[in-house]
C-alpha cells in the first residue's frame, strides 16, 4: 500500500496531465460535430482491427482441428478406395477358364492415421514420434507414408506412441524404381540434405532423364508399389564407373510434415516368415 501511495506521489504531476488531456479530449469531441466523427471513425478503425487480430488467432487454432480432421477423413477414403479396387479386382478371375475370384495379397493393406509429433531433420540419424501405437494397431515395421510420399518404417512402438526411422537416417534404405524402365535400386540418405537422398546400385546401361519421378518397388513387404519417393535432380558417371551417382530430389518435405499414414499390410507376417525360412 505505502509503494502504490508513494507511485502517486512520484508521479502526481504527470497522471494530473493525463486526466485533463482525458477530459480535454471528451469535450473537444462532445461539443464539435467534426471531430466526434474523426473520434467515432478511428475508434470503429481500431476496434476493427482489434476483431481482425482475434478472428485471425481463433482460425488458426481451429485450422489445425480442420487439419486434423482432414486427415483422418483423407484415410478414410484411401482406404474405401482399396477396398473398391480389391472388389473390382475379385470380378475379373484369374484365368480365362477359371471360376476363382481372388484379390492378390499384396493388395490386402489399410492405412491408419497419424499425427507427427516430434521430428528431428539436422541429425544423421533422426526420428519421428507419432501420436499413435499399439492400441491403434501400430507395430514394428510397418511403412509410414504422407499425401506427398514415402516418409520412412516404424521402429519401436509402445501403447500409445510409435518412433518412426524416416528416410533421413542412413539405417535406412528405401527400394524404389523408376517409373519409367522399372528398374530399381535402394534409396539412401547421405546425411548433409534434408531435401534430398542418393539412389545406388544403377548400372550405366539403364536409360532415364532429369526429372524423371521415383516410386516404390513393391520389392518389400513395408511398402506397396507406386507410391511416389521422389525425382532424379541430378546424376554423373566417369568413364571407369559401373554405376550412376544419382541424386534424388525427395517427394515429402520433412520439415513440413505434420500427418502421416502408417501402413497396416494384412499378410506381412506369413510372408516375412517365409522368407525367414527361405533364408536359414
Amino acid at each position: 500500500m505505502r509503494n502504490l501511495i508513494n507511485f502517486f506521489i512520484q508521479y502526481s504531476v504527470l497522471l494530473l496531465f493525463l486526466f485533463m488531456e482525458v477530459v480535454a479530449m471528451g469535450f473537444v469531441v462532445k461539443n464539435q460535430a467534426y471531430q466526434q466523427s474523426v473520434f467515432l471513425s478511428s475508434s470503429n478503425s481500431s476496434i476493427a482491427s482489434l476483431y481482425e487480430i482475434s478472428n485471425s488467432v481463433v482460425e488458426f487454432f481451429k485450422l489445425k482441428t480442420a487439419n486434423e480432421t482432414l486427415s483422418e477423413e483423407n484415410t478414410a477414403l484411401k482406404n474405401q478406395l482399396i477396398r473398391l479396387q480389391n472388389q473390382l479386382t475379385t470380378l475379373k478371375p484369374e484365368r480365362k477358364d477359371s471360376l476363382r475370384f481372388q484379390i492378390p495379397p499384396e493388395m490386402e493393406y489399410q492405412f491408419i492415421a497419424a499425427k507427427v509429433i516430434n521430428s528431428s531433420t539436422n541429425k544423421l540419424q533422426n526420428y519421428i514420434t507419432l501420436n499413435k501405437g499399439l492400441r491403434d494397431g501400430i507395430k514394428v515395421d510397418m511403412g509410414v507414408i504422407s499425401d506427398l510420399g514415402v516418409v520412412g518404417i516404424v521402429k519401436t512402438v509402445s501403447d500409445k506412441f510409435a518412433v518412426v526411422i524416416p528416410i533421413l537416417n542412413d539405417k535406412i534404405k528405401i527400394n524404389c524404381k523408376f517409373t519409367k524402365s522399372h528398374y530399381s535400386g535402394p534409396l539412401q540418405w547421405d546425411g548433409f540434405d534434408y531435401r534430398y537422398a542418393n539412389l545406388n546400385d544403377i548400372a550405366r546401361h539403364v536409360e532415364f532423364s532429369l526429372g524423371d519421378s521415383l516410386v516404390t518397388s513393391g520389392f518389400t513387404n513395408t511398402f506397396p508399389e507406386g507410391i511416389p519417393v521422389g525425382n532424379i535432380e541430378n546424376f554423373d558417371i566417369k568413364e571407369s564407373d559401373a554405376y550412376y551417382r544419382i541424386r534424388v530430389k525427395l517427394a515429402v518435405d520433412f520439415r513440413t510434415l505434420s500427418h502421416v499414414k502408417v501402413i497396416d499390410y494384412k499378410n506381412y507376417g506369413e510372408q516375412r516368415y517365409l522368407e525367414k525360412v527361405a533364408e536359414k
